[in-house]
């Protein structure tokens, strides 16, 4: 019977995951929360409803490594390129400086000199489930503090082979040198490259084999197969299951087949982070936490307070506001799970104790606890504690003769072709960007750009925010544009607010702060494939526009609310049984070339009539039956949607 019990502790986790997941929308908050408290409930040390703790956690390293795969789909190599600088100088900082850090707090507190390294490996270390997966659901993957956060939860878990080489050194116990460490490491990431590059190659191919057998089952089969198998790979070379995982993710991220291998394994990954969240909190002794309840809240208080103080220290140092450091830093405020991994290990090096490792344990869980609530609350600190930053001067000559001109918040894509538009028609405006290497890039091109954050009302008076008739916010950073479009509204209330989002649930919010347009990415997709199918129809095109206008003058209502009364909308029905007229071109290939109309036969066959033919520029007025088709002809066809369907498909048919 015990052979099944980890049936019974799914059975459990499940049972408790839907009414959290249910109760904790309710009330918006993520529901990692409540899985970690959950598992505090249900495992041994509270009401030991699952005892299987071992068997769990293997299916909760599933789930990371799911996780951890669809967030790689997110991205591409030239993404993380991109990111290097907050890789390599903020990730190797922030690890640093807290590992040395905290190495002195420690031993200043009594710990041994090992013992007090190896608890700040444990404290440097970041969750990159959770903050990865807040991040995307709030689509801020790519705002500015995202990106910082990426780079440095990367930057982590590459650092996990180091820290693991370390314990035997720490312990005491290891006889490893410091050329063999070395060598270890090097090993270590020459099979990461090696593996990249193969992958980079090799998966592209094997995908395609996989879908060209044209089986649903075969594809999710291989595709689990190619993320397992990688993280397989690099855990045999020392390296972490969650970062092969990763790197699959990375590689299929740009085949064509992202999209489908996304929506295959989204129901499983959903699935196994529930169990992954519950297994955290299945470990976490509730009797320990009551006894020193003092100690883990001084402890937990403690590890925020350090580890956001060195990340605010680090961005600011990177040239970034005061806003951005705050936002990363409380963002990455808690301890990582791969530090349970790492704690795990140091119990069989003897490097913590039964104690150290129940206080550890209570801090982690609540640090992951209060993340949620703490990135929540970060847009709200970071704005009332820039306060204290000092004003920077703005002394670009062009600032001075702005009137009537158009601000852009952000020099990505959509900026960056806002302002060329804009430049080529002569129309004033100004720029404003967070990346301070993208500013030194362009005002080396002349670009009318500035270092500043849009939501503080200096930099937004530098731009003359009160003389300007239009602001456009062309950034990825949903908080930022609502702090701003707030103010902008307060300082210029007749200005002109046109706001880009990704998803179609922020416009009400937007239209009340004041926006005057917003653009949803969800929908403008949307109104495309309307109008492709409305265009495949013989719509006529003044039809597709009329209706595409509607549903923009509505704020995509129409899209987004049910049960709208549709009276506005041009009756489609009756357009499609009306008569319309269509052109056809006569292509070289074509199998009617030198035949005559009567023996195509198209008015008997289709119901349709060639009304006219257009011939070397010249028209041939309701030609005869004996008209003979050429080469490059353009047929005008007459009749219904339905018959000209059938004209066309009569006329295309090989």
């Amino acid at each position: 019977m015990n052979d099944f019990l980890i049936i019974q502790d799914i059975v459990v986790i499940l049972l408790v995951a839907l009414p959290i997941i249910f109760l904790f929308k309710k009330i918006n908050l993520p529901s990692i929360v409540g899985f970690l408290i959950a598992g505090m409930l249900i495992g041994p040390y509270g009401f030991n409803l699952i005892r299987s703790v071992n068997q769990i956690s293997v299916m909760a390293e599933i789930g990371i490594m799911l996780l951890m795969f669809t967030i790689g789909l997110e991205f591409s190599l030239s993404q993380l390129i991109r990111i290097k600088k907050f890789l390599l100088i903020a990730g190797g900082f922030q690890l640093l400086i807290t590992i040395i850090f905290c190495s002195i707090i420690f031993t200043v507190l009594g710990i041994e000199i090992n013992q007090a390294i190896f608890f700040s490996l444990l404290v440097s270390l970041s969750s990159t489930a959770i903050v990865l997966k807040i991040l995307s659901d709030k689509d801020e993957l790519e705002s500015p503090h995202g990106k910082i956060s990426i780079g440095i939860l990367i930057f982590q878990d590459l650092a996990i082979v180091p820290m693991f080489l370390l314990l035997p050194l720490l312990s005491g116990f290891g006889q490893l040198a410091g050329s063999d460490i070395a060598v270890k490491i090097l090993i270590a990431f020459g099979v990461l490259a090696g593996l990249l590059l193969l992958a980079r190659f090799l998966m592209p191919l094997i995908v395609y084999q996989l879908a060209n057998i044209r089986s649903r089952e075969a594809f999710t089969i291989g595709v689990i197969l190619l993320l397992l198998g990688t993280a397989y790979i690099t855990h045999s070379f020392g390296l972490s299951f969650a970062l092969g995982a990763f790197i699959a993710g990375l590689i299929l991220s740009e085949s064509d087949y992202n999209h489908q291998i996304v929506s295959d394994i989204l129901p499983f990954r959903d699935s196994f982070n529930s169990i992954f969240f519950v297994s955290i909190g299945l470990l976490l002794n509730i009797q320990f936490v009551l006894e020193n309840v003092l100690l883990i809240s001084g402890l937990t208080l403690g590890i925020i307070i350090v580890k956001t103080l060195v990340i605010v220290a680090i961005v600011y140092f990177m040239k970034y506001p005061l806003r951005i450091g705050i936002l990363a830093g409380l963002g990455l405020a808690q301890i990582g799970e791969f530090s349970f991994v790492l704690a795990q290990a140091g119990l069989n090096f003897k490097l913590i104790g039964n104690d150290y490792y129940n206080s550890f344990l209570a801090s982690t869980i609540f640090s992951m606890i209060l993340t949620p609530l703490l990135i929540k609350l970060s847009p709200f600190i970071a704005v009332k504690t820039s306060a204290l930053e000092k004003d920077k001067k703005h002394n670009e000559n062009y600032l001075e003769n702005l009137h009537a001109h158009v601000i852009i918040a952000g020099f990505g894509l959509n900026g960056s072709n806002l302002a060329r538009v804009l430049k080529e028609t002569g129309i004033k405006y100004v720029v404003t960007e967070l990346n301070p290497d993208t500013v030194k890039k362009e005002k080396a091109k002349d670009e009318k750009i500035i270092y500043g954050d849009i939501s503080r009302e200096e930099v937004l008076k530098a731009v003359k925010i009160d003389k300007a008739n239009i602001i456009v916010y062309a950034i990825s950073d949903p908080a930022v544009t609502k702090l701003s479009l707030k103010l902008v509204k307060k300082l210029n209330p007749n200005i002109y607010a046109l706001v880009r989002t990704r998803y179609i649930n922020e416009i009400d919010e937007l239209k009340k702060l004041g926006a005057d347009e917003v653009i949803p990415e969800e929908f403008e997709t949307a109104l495309q494939i309307f109008r492709k199918v409305l265009e495949r129809y013989h719509i006529p095109l003044n039809v597709i526009m009329k209706q595409t206008t509607i549903l923009r003058e509505e704020s995509y209502s129409f899209l987004r609310k049910e049960g709208v009364d549709i009276s506005s909308f041009t009756h489609l029905d009756e357009i499609l049984a009306q008569g319309l007229t269509e052109t056809y071109y006569v292509n070289d290939d074509n199998i009617h070339i030198n035949k005559t109309l009567s023996e195509i036969n198209l008015r008997a066959e289709t119901e349709a009539t060639i009304i006219a033919i257009v011939r070397n520029g010249k028209t041939i007025s309701n030609p005869s039956a004996k008209e003979i088709i050429k080469a490059a002809d353009t047929l005008v066809i007459y009749g219904t949607h339905l018959s000209v369907d059938q004209a066309i498909d009569l006329l295309d048919a090989k």
